[in-house]
């Protein structure tokens, strides 16, 4: 297979944008819903079944459409999912009930699980090996910068100028011509030729099902719902315990987040780039010890009177993207066949999603209910030294040595 720089160079911010965009969709329901709860009477339960309704559909698409993407093509199931999940964004803002906007949410992640786990693919079989961690690293990184940041951002623009069912159509334009670009820039992987002497229109159920054979495929089953885990419930409880347990102010706490946020954009790029140096194995282990530090650093009242030192204590222990960049992405596809790469991506999704995603937020309610604010952040600790634990028991994938070794720049 040939490797075009001048072509990853091209592809990298295209999907760079188009991540982020389909990110900022799905994220645009959390920073909307002050706005819109009042006028539907939502309960904060209802509010977390909308964003567990898209987070299940999601995790189960994303398998589903990843493994009929190694049978049939990247294009053929990418171009269509961008395109609906954008035009399910502004149909969110046509809602006018909670059974409404949860059906459309439901269909909405069944439409964004398969931009995920192809657009993965697509970076990982476009990439020189080399290059492949600093090109998926740069990729997931979209989720902190375009994703979350721009949401923030977004959500506070609209409640000062528009109707909150603005806030839905912005992100579906920005899909829409990003779908475009996808379509006219974006080439089909020749991942198959000479990488496994499989062609996907022989492929039968017990070729995927081969994935389970894999260690390292149940290690990043494992890590990706520690790291999920650790996410959800920092980015959920951390808040709420900067200013009701710390007695910190709102701006506080979002200053803090907004630290730990950007510090996750900047390792998110830098450390599977040096992935491509040191190995998957060895930055995960450190990525995961300094994850570990963010939830618990938070809960030390005496770092909140040196708010600048805590701000960078959690900019730059914050290794979270760049742990999904590596359990999620790197690793599972380099563990198996390539024509399994997102089947692989979209099995450690599932589980990552599920768990981390939809069941630790709702367990961490009850705990924070039961033992107080600062257990869910303690379980988000356990959560990163889950992935520290997996990662000791990795084994390093020899393709990428073996591929960078016959295949010049």
């Amino acid at each position: 297979m040939e490797y075009s720089k001048r072509y990853e160079n091209t592809l990298v911010p295209i999907l760079f944008f188009a991540w982020g965009s389909v990110f900022l969709d799905r994220m645009a329901e959390l920073y909307l819903a002050p706005f819109f709860a009042p006028e539907f009477h939502l309960t904060n339960t209802q509010i977390g079944m909308l964003a567990s309704a898209l987070s299940i559909t999601w995790a189960l698409s994303s398998l589903f459409f990843g493994v009929l993407s190694d049978r049939f093509g990247r294009r053929a199931l990418l171009i269509p999912a961008v395109f609906i999940f954008s035009i399910m964004s502004w149909v969110s803002g046509l809602a006018h009930s909670f059974d409404q906007l949860l059906l459309i949410r439901a269909l909405m992640g069944l439409a964004g699980g398969p931009c995920w786990s192809i657009m993965a693919a697509v970076i990982e079989e476009s990439s020189h090996p080399s290059r492949r961690g600093r090109n998926a690293g740069f990729v997931v990184s979209a989720v902190a910068l375009v994703g979350l940041a721009a949401a923030a951002v977004l959500a506070a623009h609209i409640r000062a100028r528009f109707d909150w069912r603005w806030g839905f159509l912005r992100p579906c334009i920005q899909g829409l011509m990003l779908g475009y670009v996808i379509w006219k820039f974006v080439k089909e992987p020749e991942r198959h030729e000479g990488e496994g002497g499989h062609h996907h229109g022989r492929f039968a159920l017990a070729d995927y099902l081969q994935i389970l054979r894999f260690r390292n495929m149940w290690l990043c089953c494992l890590g990706a719902a520690g790291i999920m885990a650790w996410l959800f419930l920092l980015n959920v409880f951390a808040p709420v315990y900067i200013t009701n347990v710390v007695h910190q102010s709102a701006t506080t706490a979002g200053f803090l987040l907004g630290a730990t946020g950007f510090g996750s954009f900047v390792l998110g790029f830098l450390f599977p780039a040096f992935s491509d140096r040191i190995g998957r194995k060895a930055a995960l282990l450190i990525l995961a010890a300094m994850s570990t530090v963010v939830p618990i650093v938070l809960q030390i009242p005496f770092l909140y009177r040196h708010l600048w030192l805590l701000a960078a204590i959690v900019f730059l222990a914050n290794g979270g993207q760049a742990i999904f960049a590596l359990i999620l992405v790197l690793v599972p596809t380099e563990s198996v066949p390539m024509e399994l790469a997102a089947t692989a991506i979209g099995l450690s999704t599932l589980v990552g999603e599920i768990v981390g995603a939809t069941l630790a937020p709702t367990a961490g309610g009850a705990l924070a209910a039961r033992y107080g604010l600062g257990f869910p952040l303690w379980v988000s600790a356990a959560g990163a030294v889950l992935v520290f634990l997996v990662s000791l028991f990795l084994k390093q994938a020899a393709r990428p040595r073996m591929e960078a070794a016959a295949v010049t720049h």
